[in-house]
């Protein structure tokens, strides 16, 4: 708990540090950064575009995946912009406000795509143990509730964070060490008990990524099952070859966390610079590397981006 001997009221602006101890480099940084937002926004538009123009993609699974790169558009329009404002033009001063806004916005986005990824898991499930039911069960009232429960999940999880953050008085610094406003950033720079703000953020984490990648787990525990019981092999390999995709999604999206995690329990601290960069991949990497994971390896999409640079060639 920071001291609080010479604390500072409640300030109206915040200091955003970026990237500490890298200061120096934060133009060498803005190239990827924004070579992501652009790579991130022209790959989902795309995936949007072509599952709105292409009617067999019109099922289940890419109904989900079009959500997916809606939230991805969403996540990083929230976070880069403002983080190519402090690289480029040191803009690093944010209102307390802004920075209340951020720290909702941005944990809610990840909170839904980590939803979503569940509900594509299940729709993995539904397809492998149900197959003749598949568009039965999963059908467009399933969706719309499915999407709603995601989005009511995150806004009832992240809800607390800023009116927690208002009610804090006291601090020790003005200055956040991050790119961007984050829950736990405000808090540990706080004065005062702090305990029940790190509980809050603990459960934050169980009730939504902890949650999700469980019965995530749980729903390729019983795909495997299912695919183990067809007798051909080749039959095995078509049935697995359809959660390919997904999987890859998964690993990419959940093992920064996972990381992190391990990290903690097994007591490596990492270098503060190292840990925000790690922070960043969280929310930038996923949404830029799914429509390419997703483009790559589904038949529909492939032809669809052929026929565009084809068109484009003409």
């Amino acid at each position: 708990m920071p001291s609080c001997n010479n604390s500072l009221p409640k300030p109206l602006l915040f200091i955003l540090a970026g990237i500490p101890g890298l200061e120096s480099s934060h133009g060498f940084f803005s190239v990827p950064f924004f070579l992501i937002f652009v790579i991130t926004v022209v790959g989902n538009v795309t995936i949007l575009c072509i599952i709105r123009m292409e009617k067999s993609l019109h099922e289940p699974m890419f109904l989900l995946l079009a959500m997916l790169s809606g939230v991805d558009l969403c996540l990083v329009s929230v976070t880069v912009p403002r983080m190519l404002g402090l690289f480029w033009m040191n803009a690093k001063e944010i209102s307390f406000d802004a920075c209340l806004t951020q720290m909702f916005f941005i944990p809610s986005f990840y909170v839904m795509e980590s939803g979503i990824l569940l509900a594509m898991a299940f729709d993995r499930f539904v397809a492998i143990w149900c197959p003749l039911r598949y568009t039965a069960i999963l059908d467009n009232s399933i969706l719309v509730k499915m999407a709603l429960t995601v989005l009511v999940r995150a806004v009832a999880v992240l809800t607390p964070a800023p009116i927690l953050a208002e009610r804090l008085e006291g601090f020790h610094t003005h200055i956040i060490g991050y790119s961007y406003c984050a829950y736990m950033a405000m808090v540990m720079i706080a004065c005062g008990d702090i305990s029940d703000h790190i509980v809050y953020g603990l459960m934050v984490i169980v009730a939504s990524v902890g949650f999700d990648l469980f019965f995530i787990i749980l729903s390729y525990g019983l795909i495997l099952h299912a695919v183990f019981q067809i007798p051909s092999w080749e039959a095995r390999g078509k049935a697995l070859s359809t959660c390919g995709s997904h999987l890859c999604v998964i690993g990419l999206f959940y093992s920064p966390v996972v990381f992190s995690v391990l990290a903690q329990i097994l007591g490596y601290h990492m270098a503060p610079h190292l840990q925000i960069i790690i922070d960043n991949l969280y929310f930038l990497v996923p949404p830029m590397v799914n429509p390419l994971i997703y483009g790559a390896r589904t038949k529909q999409m492939r032809e669809w981006v052929l026929r565009i640079f084809h068109c484009q060639r003409d």
